[in-house]
């Protein structure tokens, strides 16, 4: 894998990864101009996608229809330099039969355990708290 960053602005970054273009920039209250998400804000992206696309998968072949998956992470950040995420809570909001809450849950043990890399070297340094609501209910 390889990925380049050239500066286009104060802090801002244009990325080149494979055939995709974007921008990186630091918010204006730490001196940059908002051109694009956040290093970390995309670190988070990141771990949303790589779980996302396992459990989407390992349900496919499960055979487990779902209407709808949203995932969101949320985190705060450690007071000394540099820093890091304290613990991440990555919650998997899934509208589905509720018939299939274990496999569902065993899809969302599946990825954090076995399958994302994101998570596990996000792990080594951020515990990781997955929460799975099924229909707005947590299973």
């Amino acid at each position: 894998m390889k990925i380049s960053g050239r500066k286009t602005g104060k802090l801002a970054f244009e990325i080149k990864q494979d055939r995709y273009t974007y921008t990186l920039d630091a918010p204006e209250s730490a001196g940059g101009e908002g051109k694009g998400p956040s290093p970390k804000g995309l670190l988070l992206s990141g771990l949303i996608g790589c779980t996302g696309i396992d459990v989407a998968m390992i349900l496919g072949k499960m055979r487990v229809d779902i209407q709808d998956m949203e995932i969101t992470a949320e985190t705060e950040l450690t007071d000394q330099e540099p820093s890091v995420f304290k613990e991440i809570t990555l919650s998997y909001h899934i509208t589905g039969n509720e018939k299939d809450a274990k496999k569902i849950k065993r899809a969302v043990s599946l990825s954090m355990e076995t399958y994302c890399g994101v998570s596990a070297m996000l792990e080594k340094n951020s515990p990781i708290i997955p929460k799975i609501y099924l229909n707005g209910n947590e299973i």
